[in-house]
């Protein structure tokens, strides 16, 4: 299990971090849109898992900065 740690961060800091997850899952979204294009099904589900893991990170990111 992961260890759980306290950060302190500005908003600022805080949108950095969202916008740089926010292309990072668009490139997972990509790769699982071309996965599925080449029949990858074992990809298609890594790659799709990578970007719902990301979208809940940025959706308790989102809570300070919005």
């Amino acid at each position: 299990m992961s260890e759980t740690i306290k950060l302190s961060l500005t908003t600022d800091e805080i949108e950095m971090l969202v916008d740089a997850l926010e292309a990072d899952q668009e490139g997972y979204i990509e790769a699982a849109k071309e996965a599925r294009g080449n029949n990858r099904r074992d990809d298609v589900q890594t790659f799709t898992e990578a970007a719902e893991r990301i979208g809940a990170l940025m959706g308790k990111l989102n809570q300070y900065v919005e």
